[in-house]
């Protein structure tokens, strides 16, 4: 009885031993062909949150084909397959067996998967945001040459990133739980995310995916950083909005003096924002090489002539890329002008919130805002409200 009692309980053991192994060896195959790449080092790779890491490598056989097997992961991962410097990203969904085909002479464009959804629709992507970082690499192009003015190069620019958010939402919106959507989220031109979690609606995106992947995934790694990453941006965005607040109403009663700006004018002078002080400022943002430019400096010249005797002064930033263009208009004009080398990118946008160019704000005579303006017509009487 007592023999039978071990055996029994040897047998347990070693089942449940066989039982937890067999658990702990979930795995996902990668495997097809290659053409003209028989006997290349092919790596198979993944891309975590911390970087890439080699995972295995192989040499391909004669006839093009190989066979990857690596542990499957607790939630959708993104891998790639490396051969020498190119790459073909796919993403695993836990336990499967992936089929590919590519050449090895253009690994990254022939790549192709057989019968499956989510890694068409990462190639999609992929393609989706190649073409926007070329047709905005060209733009910019186009744009140091003078072939377009600041303000077009913003609009294209605006239009292709657009673009591709109107593609990816729809596949983000029918799945957010999947790997494509996740991949979707984080594309980038110049390191910069094209959907940008700081803007409201692009927000809602991010916020989707978040709650989807916590719900379905909760615990890994990939989703609790998911979730911290836009609840971060959730939080520097409602800073940014109360900022915005600031900046969109009117009352006198809770001004705030702004940081100092000092910029050239057209002799190369550096001129302060705070020479300006003792008067009533109107701090302008505007291009000069754009069609509404005269019509634009009519109008202040029409308040400016009418106003600068009761202590009322204009600073205006230009924000031209063409320092030519802005001294020849600017030479002309009675107020202070200055110009942000910058140009479009320049970091005074920001701060003052500037969504539209021209844009222009009121200053007391102690430097404090007091409104945005809106409407240029109005020019007049939200002057002189303060003077």
């Amino acid at each position: 009885m007592k023999k039978h009692f071990f055996n029994y309980l040897f047998a347990l053991i070693v089942g449940v031993v066989i039982f937890s192994s067999c658990k702990s060896e979930k795995t996902f195959e990668v495997k097809g062909e290659i053409s003209a790449g028989a006997g290349d080092t092919l790596y198979l790779e993944h891309r975590g949150l911390g970087g890439v890491d080699i995972i295995d490598s192989l040499k391909i056989k004669k006839d093009g084909t190989f066979s990857f097997k690596a542990p499957a992961p607790e939630n959708p991962e993104f891998y790639q397959l490396r051969l020498k410097d190119q790459l073909a990203v796919f993403a695993i969904d836990s336990m499967e067996t992936l089929q590919v085909k590519a050449d090895a002479e253009n690994l990254t464009n022939t790549f192709t998967t057989i019968n499956s959804v989510v890694n068409d629709q990462i190639k999609q992507i992929d393609n989706k945001a190649m073409n926007v970082r070329q047709s905005i690499f060209d733009l910019a192009k186009k744009h140091d040459l003078k072939e377009i003015d600041d303000i077009t190069y913003l609009q294209l620019a605006d239009s292709l990133l657009n673009e591709y958010k109107g593609f990816a939402t729809q596949l983000i919106i029918g799945n957010p739980s999947g790997a494509a959507a996740y991949y979707a989220l984080f594309q980038k031109v110049d390191d910069y995310l094209i959907f940008d979690p700081m803007n409201k609606k692009d927000y809602s995106m991010f916020g989707a995916v978040a709650t989807s992947w916590d719900r379905y995934y909760p615990g890994t790694s990939r989703s609790k950083h998911l979730y911290d990453f836009t609840m971060n941006a959730l939080k520097t965005r409602r800073q940014t909005e109360r900022q915005q607040e600031f900046f969109e109403k009117v009352p006198v009663e809770t001004i705030s003096e702004m940081p100092d700006i000092v910029l050239p004018n057209v002799n190369g002078q550096q001129v302060s924002l705070s020479s300006l002080k003792g008067n009533v400022v109107l701090l302008d943002f505007t291009v000069y090489n754009a069609k509404y430019t005269l019509q634009q400096n009519m109008k202040l010249n029409s308040v400016y002539s009418q106003l600068a005797n009761r202590g009322f002064e204009i600073y205006q930033i230009s924000l031209d890329s063409d320092e030519h263009v802005w001294k020849n208009v600017a030479s002309n004009l009675p107020w202070v002008t200055v110009r942000d080398p910058e140009s479009v990118y320049s970091e005074l946008l920001t701060r003052y919130n500037v969504r539209d160019i021209p844009t222009a704000f009121i200053l007391d005579r102690n430097g404090n805002l007091l409104t945005r303006i809106e409407n240029y017509d109005n020019l007049l009487n939200e002057v002189s409200k303060f003077l």
